[in-house]
Formats: structure tokens, C-alpha cells, sequence
């Protein structure tokens, strides 16, 4: 998805244009979470970009997106570009640390 979304309406305000279009970025990262991921892949991950036009927008982590989008209307901004692009991905395995080493809360 990348899109451009006014911030100005001649009825609607500003604040309710903004919880829309949160909604719209919303339902569409819901609608890509149910597809099928391809074999070998555990989860989908988005790239995300946010900002007053698509030559400003910068990247944002997909649980910041919403805060992103209402700092384009309190940065003033006729409108807000988003950009989201999903990824499948496989999940990385945590290091097992092993038993004898590290500080513990008992060492401390």
C-alpha cells in the first residue's frame, strides 16, 4: 500500500479524517496478516514509511505508524503519505546461553 491521504475537508475535522485513515492502515495490515504465507516462512513483517509527502516520509516500525500518522497533522501537513509493504519471514532462534555464564540476580 502506498498512499496519500488529505489531512483537510470542508466538513469533516481533521482529528476524525486522521482516525480513519489509522483505521484504513489498520484494516489493510489485518487483511495481509490472513494471507497464506508462502512454505518455509512463519510470519508477515511490514516496511513502513510515514510522513508529510513521500519525499519526507521516513521509516517507522509498524507499531508506530498510527502515532506517525497524527504527527503529519500536528506537523501541519495537507496531507499524510503512508507506505506499507509486506514481507514473509521466518522467526530467528534465540542463543542459548550457556549455564555457567553471565552475571545471575544471585551473583549481584
Amino acid at each position: 500500500m502506498k498512499k496519500t491521504f488529505p489531512l483537510t475537508h470542508d466538513r469533516i475535522q481533521p482529528e476524525r479524517l486522521v482516525d480513519s485513515i489509522r483505521a484504513e492502515v489498520n484494516k489493510y495490515l489485518k487483511r495481509e496478516r490472513k494471507k497464506k504465507l508462502p512454505e518455509g516462512q512463519d510470519f508477515w513483517d511490514f516496511n513502513c514509511k510515514a510522513g508529510i509527502t513521500a519525499e519526507t516520509a521516513v521509516v517507522v516500525h509498524v507499531s508506530a505508524l498510527s502515532q506517525a500518522i497524527g504527527q503529519a497533522l500536528e506537523q501541519g501537513g495537507e496531507s499524510v503519505y503512508v507506505e506499507v509493504i509486506s514481507k514473509a519471514m521466518k522467526r530467528q532462534t534465540k542463543a542459548v546461553r550457556p549455564e555457567g555464564s553471565g552475571a545471575s540476580a544471585r551473583d549481584v
